[in-house]
């Protein structure tokens, strides 16, 4: 599922909706794992079988994948989804060419038959290839293992514990003025087990958290409604994350509380019923050109929308167009040193960052994980590569950005961690809009359009602000800005010290047909552009 079709989904009834991924278990059986040793026994069965069969290389991912969902409304719990799903995917190079094949059975005769299946499909593939697949070299790492730094496992959360967390914030927001209220707990971890004829037996253990909610206004005389959905970021952390660490709570200029690396729900819950009834009845905005104040809540998406997709490779190169299309960043303006941004923005992709949705020790082709430029001083320097694509720009090794959801899916380019650097001054929020003569702030991210080369975008928010004379004036509604994309960059005009720094991201972004699923987080402190220009959304032609 991708992130557009869940965000309509959660404000329809998720519940009834959502698919799960695998087989339905008890959650009990969530917390079994599969024995090393077998794993790897199993892995070397598949190599052996693939190199008999021809393969110059051979990679081999064992997975088990298991998810937790719990989603209520009001005072029910809507559904509890507990899945497991766990297999062999085997990847070969034969004659030049890529095959893949993959399969559920557990045995050494299943994942050799798998192997040999894939083989079959390389030497397929390599009649038809015009030139040979050219694969960068990567060590082999021998026997090593990564775990998400997490203090408390989510999976090992009494189901109790959950239902009456989520149940325990409907009341909140409800006692708090608010119609309805939706709020879930997504809970990810990825047992994946890597093995390659390069050397490598990698076994890592990653986990992911999301808890998202919206709640919901209505005044009844009218029917008018308005919705202000949770502040909360998906993370690469455990159950720890909904701790409610007071240091690690962000507050506004003007009051609204955001969140770091740990998250209050029942806070969030009831600022946001207040903050859906404060729309019914802020003034709409008026059309025009303002400086924008952007909190990271909001930035994460225009910076993964409009930076992160676009500079993935297999996108410059017109491999990839699905999901919005190709880019407009093209492999002459790398050469051209292109002017992305203004001079204070620096943009890097990073998969090693603590507490985020893409950190790995390593990812699914068993490359060391790495963080690196792409846009250094407002210049585009660099993209997203993986070991295939490598030598296209240039390049003796891979980025580390290959990944697949799933081990019956094959491994592909994903974007990295992209995030805005913090300004190297000293800068709060509070002294950047100061400086503001006629600006709008925009907290939390919400509607978005792009187009097939990621060069034009719409974006709207969760909650807006007029800024006039430097003091933020009053909550305003119906707020969405539009840009092209070096235009917005270069706008740039401050962005606030590392202090404010924070992580937002997708649980859910979609790439791939058939399509696949990725997790990626995406960081900045709040930042300001000048002179964007804004539209009225609730502005009738008719």
């Amino acid at each position: 599922m991708d992130r557009r079709s869940f965000l309509t989904m959660s404000g329809i009834g998720v519940a009834g909706l959502m698919l799960p991924f695998g087989r339905a278990i008890a959650a009990e059986a969530l917390l079994v794992p599969i024995d090393v040793a077998k794993k790897k026994a199993l892995a070397d069965t598949a190599l052996a079988a693939a190199t008999s069969a021809g393969a110059s290389y051979c990679d081999v991912r064992v997975g088990r994948y298991l998810n937790q969902y719990v989603v209520t409304r009001e005072d029910k719990v809507q559904n509890v989804v507990n899945t497991e799903s766990t297999g062999v995917g085997v990847r070969v190079l034969v004659n030049g060419a890529w095959g893949f094949a993959a399969t559920n059975d557990l045995t050494s005769k299943g994942v050799a038959n798998a192997a040999q299946q894939a083989a079959a499909i390389a030497k397929a593939n390599a009649k038809m290839q015009s030139e040979p697949v050219q694969l960068a070299k990567a060590p082999g790492y021998g026997d090593v293992s990564w775990k998400t730094p997490i203090k408390k496992n989510a999976l090992e959360v009494p189901l109790k514990d959950k239902v009456d967390l989520l149940l325990g914030v409907n009341a909140a927001a409800i006692n708090a003025g608010a119609s309805f209220v939706n709020s879930m707990l997504f809970l990810v971890n990825e047992q994946k087990y890597f093995a390659s004829t390069d050397g490598s037996y990698i076994d890592q253990d990653v986990h992911r958290i999301w808890a998202p909610m919206t709640v919901t206004a209505i005044d009844k005389a009218t029917g008018k409604f308005r919705t202000r959905d949770g502040l909360s970021s998906p993370m690469g952390l455990g159950y720890e994350y909904l701790d409610g660490d007071k240091s690690q709570k962000y507050v506004s200029p003007n009051g609204v509380v955001n969140y770091g690396l740990s998250y209050d729900m029942m806070e969030d819950a009831v600022a946001a019923a207040k903050q859906a009834k404060a729309k019914l009845t802020a003034p709409s905005v008026k059309p025009g050109k303002y400086d924008l104040v952007l909190d990271p809540s909001h930035t994460w998406l225009t910076i993964h929308e409009n930076v992160g997709h676009p500079l993935e490779l297999d996108r410059v190169l017109g491999y990839e167009a699905n999901y919005a299309g190709t880019s407009f960043a093209t492999l002459d303006k790398r050469k051209e040193n292109f002017q992305y941004g203004s001079e204070i923005v620096n943009l890097v992709a990073d998969k090693t960052q603590t507490g985020s949705l893409g950190a790995v020790a390593y990812d699914d082709e068993g490359v060391k994980t790495k963080r690196w430029d792409l846009v250094r001083e407002g210049k585009l320097v660099d993209y997203q590569t993986i070991r295939d694509q490598a030598h296209i720009v240039g390049k003796t090794e891979s980025d580390g950005c290959c990944y697949a959801d799933s081990w019956s899916s094959v491994q592909f380019q994903r974007m990295a961690n992209v995030s805005l650097q913090p300004g190297k001054q000293k800068l709060s929020v509070a002294d950047m809009i100061k400086d503001v003569e006629d600006g709008i702030y925009i907290i939390g991210d919400g509607s978005f359009s792009i187009d097939q080369q990621r060069y034009n975008a719409q974006f709207g928010g969760q909650l807006f602000y007029e800024i006039k004379k430097g003091e933020i004036t009053r909550q305003i509604e119906d707020v969405a800005y539009q840009i092209r994309t070096p235009e917005f960059w270069t706008a740039c005009a401050g962005i606030c010290d590392e202090s404010d720094y924070r992580l937002g991201g997708s649980f859910f972004d979609g790439k791939g047909q058939p399509s696949q699923v990725s997790a990626v987080s995406h960081g900045s402190s709040t930042a300001r552009f000048n002179g964007m220009n804004v539209i009225n959304t609730a502005r009738n032609l008719g």
